[in-house]
Order: C-alpha cells, then sequence, then structure tokens
C-alpha cells in the first residue's frame, strides 16, 4: 500500500511535506487572491458652515436646497441631513454598494454646485464640503497635558493646526474632523451702550470687516518708470489684525464734534475659542479630540497601523508637557480576533503532535517487513 511506503521511507515523506509547505508559502504571497465583496454602501458627505445661524435657519437655508437638487441622482438610496445651533449643516447621502465611490462623489459634488444660488452668500463663502467617508471615526485621538501646561484651546487648536491635515493624508484615511474650533477673536458686545449709543450690531460686523483686511498697497518705481529709475519698491502695509488691542481701537463712528467711537468702547475683545459647544476631556483632564475616519474600501486595520505610525512620528515635535493618546480604535476587536485565531492554530498543532506521538507510540516511525 502507498501508506506503508512512506512509512517505512519517512525521509521521502519529510521531504515531500516539506515541498508543499513551501509551494503553499509562495502560492499565498505571490498568486492572486479575490477580493471580498463590498457590503457597505458608499456614502458622501456634504458639509455647509452657516456663521451663526440656528438649525431651523440652516435646514430652510442650506439643507432644504441641496436636498432638493440631491432627489434622484444615480444609484441613491437614500440622504437624510443634520442641523446643528452650531451653525453646521451635514448632510449623508447614502448610494448603492455596487456604485464606484469616486463617481458618486463627482455626481453629488455637481447636484452640490447646481443648488448654490439658492444658498446664502456666508455659505458660499466659507465653501461646502463634498467628501467620501464612513458615518462612524475608525479611531478616536485626544491630546492632553498631563501637567497643566496647555488648555483645552490650546490643545484644540494644536490639532487643528498640526495634526489634521497631516493624519488625513494617511493612506486608508478619508478625513479628519477636530472636535472643536481653532483660536479665533471673540468680541462680547455689551448691549446696555450699544443702546446708549445708538449702536446696532451690523455696524459693528460692518467696521470690523471693513478695518479687518488686506489693502494691497501697490509699488513705488514699478514700469513704465521715468528714464533714470533704477529700484522698484513694493509697499507694505499692515494686514489682518492680530492683537486683542488692534481690535479694539477698530473706529466704530466719528462724531460731529471730533470725538471717536471705538470697538473697545462698547464690547470686550479677548483671544478664544471659535466655539464653545464641545467640551473634550481624557481621564477627567482638558483635552483636544479629533476623529478619524476611514476611507471607503480600504483596508481598516492598516489604515490604523498607519495612522499610530504617523502619530509617533508627529510626536517628536510636539511641545514639551503635551503627549497623544488613542482613547478610541475600533479594529482592536478584529486584532484580537487575528490574535485568538494565531493562537488556535498552535494548539492545534500542538495537539496533533502529541496525538501522532501517542499513535505511533514514539518518534520512530514503526517498520513493517
Amino acid at each position: 500500500m502507498i501508506s506503508k511506503f512512506f512509512i517505512n521511507h519517512p525521509i521521502i515523506a519529510i521531504v515531500i511535506s516539506i515541498l508543499m509547505v513551501i509551494v503553499g508559502a509562495v502560492a499565498m504571497v505571490s498568486l492572486p487572491v479575490a477580493q471580498f465583496p463590498e457590503i457597505v454602501p458608499p456614502e458622501i458627505r456634504v458639509q455647509g458652515t452657516y456663521p451663526g445661524a440656528d438649525a431651523k435657519t440652516l435646514e430652510q437655508s442650506v439643507a432644504t436646497p441641496i436636498e432638493s437638487q440631491m432627489s434622484g441622482v444615480d444609484n441613491m438610496n437614500y440622504m437624510y441631513s443634520t442641523n446643528a445651533n452650531n451653525g453646521n449643516s451635514v448632510l449623508t447621502v447614502n448610494f448603492d454598494v455596487k456604485t464606484e465611490p469616486n463617481t458618486d462623489q463627482i455626481l453629488t459634488q455637481l447636484r452640490v454646485s447646481q443648488a448654490a444660488g439658492q444658498m446664502p452668500s456666508e455659505v458660499t463663502t466659507e465653501g461646502v464640503l463634498v467628501q467620501k467617508a464612513l458615518s462612524s471615526p475608525l479611531m478616536i485621538i485626544s491630546l492632553t497635558s498631563p501637567h497643566g501646561t496647555y488648555d483645552q484651546n490650546f490643545l484644540t487648536n494644536y490639532a487643528n493646526i498640526n495634526l489634521k491635515d497631516e493624519i488625513a493624508r494617511v493612506p486608508g484615511v478619508g478625513r479628519a474632523e477636530v472636535f472643536g474650533g481653532e483660536y479665533a477673536m471673540r468680541v462680547w458686545v455689551q448691549p446696555d451702550k450699544l443702546a446708549k449709543l445708538a449702536v446696532t450690531v451690523p455696524q459693528i460686523v460692518q467696521a470690523i470687516q471693513d478695518q479687518n483686511k488686506v489693502n494691497p498697497s501697490g509699488q513705488i518705481g514699478g514700469n513704465p518708470v521715468p528714464k533714470g529709475q533704477e529700484f522698484t519698491y513694493t509697499v507694505l502695509s499692515q494686514g489682518r489684525l492680530t492683537f486683542p488691542e488692534e481690535f479694539g481701537n477698530i473706529v466704530i463712528r466719528a462724531n460731529p464734534d471730533g470725538s471717536i467711537l471705538h470697538l473697545k468702547d462698547v464690547a470686550r475683545i479677548e483671544l478664544g475659542a471659535q466655539t464653545y459647544n464641545v467640551d473634550s476631556k481624557y481621564n477627567g483632564s482638558p483635552a483636544g479630540s479629533f476623529a478619524v475616519y476611514q476611507l471607503p474600501g480600504s483596508n481598516a486595520v492598516q489604515a490604523a497601523t498607519n495612522t499610530r505610525v504617523k502619530l509617533a512620528e508627529l510626536s517628536k515635535r510636539f511641545p514639551k508637557d503635551l503627549q497623544y493618546h488613542v482613547a478610541v480604535d475600533t479594529t482592536k476587536a478584529v486584532t484580537a480576533g487575528i490574535h485568538e485565531i494565531v493562537i488556535t492554530l498552535v494548539e492545534s498543532l500542538v495537539l496533533v503532535v502529541i496525538v501522532v506521538y501517542i499513535f505511533l507510540q514514539g518518534w520512530k516511525p514503526p517498520s513493517f517487513h
């Protein structure tokens, strides 16, 4: 029998087994493997910002025009919008699972462009963002200051400026969204003084817009120049205002008697956060947190690994007393499952060896005569 031949010639059996293992390893690495079918429908996210607007205004002026144009887009399953009182409107469009996400994004962008004329100018000025991304975050990262050197505003602003764009460029990451806004100049008007001096809020807004902008000043000695002119000088003028004192000196009104009403006379100006509707903490300490969203069709485990590598690289440039923490990582369940599979495979191999040893009554195979 064939089994008797291999039992009497164990070296041949070992060589054949080694060859099968080598062929299997080469095939596993080099042969193409069919991808698993996509089971998650592509989603396109449309985000618009209307500063100072409430949820009702956002629904009427931003969400409704976009939804009316989005109706009937090719291969759309459904759509839903979320409008918040912080001025942000988010529309999520869900497409058929068989569609191409890039095509879905282009179709969505075209419909949003058609709705641009029906939206307020403030929304189009801020820009309407169209992205392909999943609705649930892949990871949540938190920045903390263990010794309390930095407050939450600084941590959030640091994440916005130094981490958000870097993480968004990581392979497999669709977008990174910071919970909270950047630094902003806050102008807290005093209603009693406004009423006493007959000043309205639109007047203050107009004054800030007119006096806080870049004014091109041109050149001195530019072409065409008179004979003998040798140099051309670019005039540098003051750009946007930076410090609260500079904002306080903005002129609201010049009175006929020569007196001047400044912004600091009717308001309190300070450097604060752009929004105050988010309070982020990590283990009870103030933190600047942001969410990392997976790119549709990418490998979640690989995207999380790439993100951790990028964070370790960026952390080398962190100022003192600044640390990052991975607060949430949804891929841990997958990696834990893979770890359990490896353990089960090793245990099965050990059990097979034990069973074979008991069956053969030793390491040396019996000989048949």
